[in-house]
């Protein structure tokens, strides 16, 4: 059967299948390191490895570079024969961690395609065991090939794919997504996209689920509790939505500024002209070519008549302002979730224009 030609395109229609959902796949999420650990990050906490958290950047970019690597040697068939064992391991791994998701421990998102395409844990056991026999075809149509006979360009093309998958995660990781997929994308009116009507879905409430850096007990909090925006004592585990509404309605919604007085969000966005908002997420590890960018930041904004604020989920204690070097800017706290989902950086700048997000940037890349 195997050498029959119905078998064999058969086995070519699932090779590309194969290979065309995992180059999908591995893009969509190569593309946002930052917001794949967060999800390896989940995935941890949920079956109690919260030890590995340290790693989990590095393991992203490996993840999905490997995956993205694994789909373009199946689209241009280099050493089929290893590769088709690695999507089959792959496939039963996977098709198994959905399962468990899907039944035992539920998550909202199995975050397979990044936040390019939304999959309930179900819906990606679907999808699994859709092809995993895919998977398994590929393997016995080249099972009898050589596992480790190498040709040069087979070598060439290994370490050609190996090294692209790789640069480009870590390219991502210390500049942006290139391709943004998350609700505050440059076009997007923060203050509209808030007050944007939503499909009636029923009655709706986001939950946002925190863990105590100390006892490690998890605690739930509305959107209009404060208590879990200190970031030192409280760390994001999950923000649930009851309800069916879109997944984009409550990730505009959270978006929430506050200082001493109460929540500025209306004050911060209803700035006319350019604002500049400067996000670090500790002042204490703020590195110093970042700190003396911001600063020039800072100076450039006050000679061109533009408003410069700093968002942070460092807790402020009735200090809000503080001195890059240039001047004192006013800060407001902020989620450290909703900041990661704006920007995908541990520090960076996101510029308003009379409320429109009309860039964002790395703070390495902030150029004043």
């Amino acid at each position: 059967m195997r050498t029959s030609r119905t078998f064999k395109l058969l086995a070519n229609v699932c090779r590309l299948i194969l290979a065309c959902t995992f180059i999908l796949s591995g893009f969509t999420k190569v593309i946002d390191p930052w917001g794949t650990a967060l999800k390896v990050n989940e995935y941890l906490s949920i079956y109690g490895m919260e030890a590995l958290e340290p790693a989990s950047m590095t393991f992203s970019i490996w993840l999905c570079g490997a995956e993205l690597m694994m789909g373009c040697m199946l689209l241009f068939k280099v050493r089929i024969r290893l590769i088709s064992i690695f999507a089959l391991a792959s496939m039963l791994f996977f098709t198994l961690l959905t399962l468990l998701s899907a039944t035992v421990i539920p998550v909202e998102d199995c975050g397979c395609f990044g936040e390019a395409l939304k999959l309930s844990p179900w819906e990606t056991f679907v999808k699994n065991v859709v092809l995993l026999p895919m998977a398994f075809v590929v393997w016995w149509r080249y099972r009898p090939d050589r596992i480790f006979a190498f040709k040069p360009v087979e070598i060439v093309l290994t370490c050609t794919f190996f090294c692209l998958s790789m640069y480009l995660g870590y390219y991502c990781y210390i500049n942006l997504p290139l391709i943004d997929f998350l609700p505050y994308k440059v076009g997007v009116n923060i203050a509209g996209a808030m007050r944007a009507p939503v499909p009636d879905a029923g009655e709706t409430e986001t939950v946002l689920v925190y863990r105590n850096r100390l006892t490690g007990e998890e605690r739930e909090f509305s959107l209009d509790e404060t208590e879990w925006q200190d970031a030192e004592t409280w760390e994001w585990v999950d923000t649930r939505t009851t309800g069916e509404a879109p997944a984009v309605a409550p990730l505009i919604g959270e978006f929430a500024l506050r200082d001493a007085g109460g929540d500025a969000t209306e004050e911060v966005l209803s700035t006319p002209g350019r604002l500049y908002m400067l996000c670090v997420t500790s002042f204490d590890a703020l590195p110093r070519g970042c700190a003396r960018r911001m600063a020039r930041l800072v100076e450039r904004a006050a000679a061109e008549g533009a408003h410069v604020v700093c968002l942070t989920p460092q807790p402020l204690y009735d200090e809000p302002w503080h001195d890059f070097g240039t001047g004192r800017v006013r800060c407001y706290n902020i989620d450290a979730s909703t900041m990661k989902t704006m920007l995908r950086a541990r520090n960076g700048l996101v510029v308003l224009d009379d409320g429109t997000i009309s860039d964002k940037r790395n703070c390495r890349d902030i150029r004043p």
